[in-house]
């Protein structure tokens, strides 16, 4: 490797080694993939390959590094991993391949059991497949792919976070999240899907995001009794209902829907933030007041873009104020206390 590349490699606390981000103008000083590990010392357990116009994980000579624990490779030509095959089974945990041009989970993918955080956003995957062993997975990132189903996923126990938002969508199915009880956070925005339901597996979801889909309706969330952030904006939403069960919900985001009041929200006493803004609310000052009182915890409530707030923007904010709990502290983008 020549000095101009090699000083790009860059040693750490304990042997580990990275290789920092080279921008296009060096690239012409590597004249093939192999050039870019061939000075990292075998026992290395991070690398972190980016926007290096690699297409190819055979010439990194993966095999030579038995510790590895990381792998990054984000923002490169990379269309097959069925290199991963060489990589130590019983050390990496994290393999990160960020907008690449994969099309296909490769099967030795399954080979990788001590993984706990994959990410393939950015791709060109149209099938989740070939998970099935990795038990220990806590993070699957699968964001701006072609994915039309969500399947495969059940063996993944110690599965956390899920993030599926920028596919093709268009349903969930009866058995999408069977087995995934211990997941946290699933995302789902911009996708096609018309309906709440099947979520019933995930008791021990908290964040739920499913913004920009084709939601009429806030329905079948009564098993996700440990929800505390909802995340429906941009849909077609008319009114606030089905949240009688989510008694530990702290966010509320309805953003972009057709609501014309808020209700039916009084008994969420952990309430801490509404936004709503861009709907078609209406309501008056005092009505408003009367179906939030009880949330003795809001401090931020958003209605920019609302009749409420364009018909009435000399009043606005003090009539909020005067008509909702004393813990409010900001409205819109403005705090108005504390």
């Amino acid at each position: 490797m020549n000095n101009t590349a090699a000083d790009k490699i860059t040693e750490g606390q304990d042997e580990e080694c990275k290789i920092e981000v080279l921008d296009d103008t060096h690239l012409d000083f590597i004249s093939a993939d192999s050039e870019l590990t061939q000075d990292l010392p075998d026992d290395v357990e991070i690398i972190d390959l980016v926007h290096l116009k690699i297409q190819s994980l055979e010439d990194l000579n993966l095999y030579r590094f038995k510790n590895l624990k990381q792998l990054c490779l984000r923002q490169n030509l990379i269309e097959s991993i069925s290199e991963v095959e060489v990589l130590p089974h019983d050390k990496i945990v994290d393999l990160d391949f960020y907008d690449n041009k994969i099309k296909h989970i490769s099967s030795n993918v399954n080979k990788l059991t001590k993984l706990t955080s994959l990410d393939l956003s950015f791709n060109k995957i149209k099938h989740i497949k070939n998970l099935d062993n990795l038990t220990q997975l806590e993070n699957l990132f699968f964001v701006q792919n072609s994915i039309s189903k969500i399947e495969n996923l059940s063996s993944l126990k110690s599965l956390k976070n899920l993030e599926l938002g920028g596919n093709n969508i268009h349903s969930i199915e009866a058995d999408s999240f069977e087995g995934l009880s211990n997941l946290e956070e699933i995302w789902l925005g911009k996708n096609f899907l018309p309906r709440l339901i099947n979520l019933h597996p995930l008791h021990n979801l908290k964040i739920l995001s499913i913004q920009s889909n084709k939601l009429k309706k806030i329905e079948n969330l009564e098993a996700l009794t440990n929800l505390e952030e909802l995340y429906l904006s941009h849909n077609f939403i008319t009114k606030i209902e089905g949240l009688e069960k989510n008694l530990k919900l702290t966010t509320l985001d309805v953003t972009s829907n057709k609501l014309t009041s808020l209700e039916n929200l009084d008994h969420l006493s952990q309430l801490t933030d509404i936004w709503a803004s861009f709907n078609q609310i209406d309501q008056s000052f005092e009505s408003l007041g009367k179906n939030l009182s009880n949330l003795s915890r809001l401090e931020t409530i958003y209605l920019e873009g609302n009749p409420i707030q364009m018909e009435n923007k000399t009043s606005y904010r003090r009539k909020l104020t005067m008509n909702l709990p004393p813990s409010l502290e900001k409205i819109d983008a403005t705090y108005i206390r504390g």
